[in-house]
């Protein structure tokens, strides 16, 4: 069970990062934020963050071995990555209306697999 919080907390924190992180780019087509300038767009973009870190923070505290976790710090980063990605590909096409290309696809199965090899134990 505490690693489906780990993983809720993950993908909630997700959420807030790729809206951080490229929401701004879509705001100004949706009709908002046009006379903002950088600043304005920086500072809108460290709010939207702020509850970024308000899941990641927990996320990583209850997921880490040395903290009772399951995970040592590589799994955490491989597994946030993983949960990075697939939520982007999901606001990126949904929301951003984003086109999807084979090649990205193909992209995120070596991403996938490279989870496989970092959650290996050789």
């Amino acid at each position: 069970m505490r690693t489906f919080y780990i993983v809720a907390l993950l993908v909630v924190s997700n959420v807030f990062m790729t809206f951080a992180w490229y929401g701004h780019l879509q705001f100004e087509k949706w009709g908002f934020t046009q006379k903002w300038g950088m600043v304005g767009l920086i500072l809108i973009s460290w709010f939207i963050a702020l509850f970024e870190y308000v899941f990641q923070v927990p996320a990583n505290k209850l997921g880490y071995l040395g903290q009772g976790g399951p995970f040592d710090i590589f799994e955490l980063k491989t597994l946030q990555e993983v949960i990075l990605l697939s939520i982007f590909l999901v606001i990126n096409t949904l929301i951003f209306n984003e086109k999807l290309q084979w090649n990205h696809l193909l992209s995120f199965a070596l991403i996938i697999l490279a989870v496989y090899v970092a959650y290996k134990k050789w």
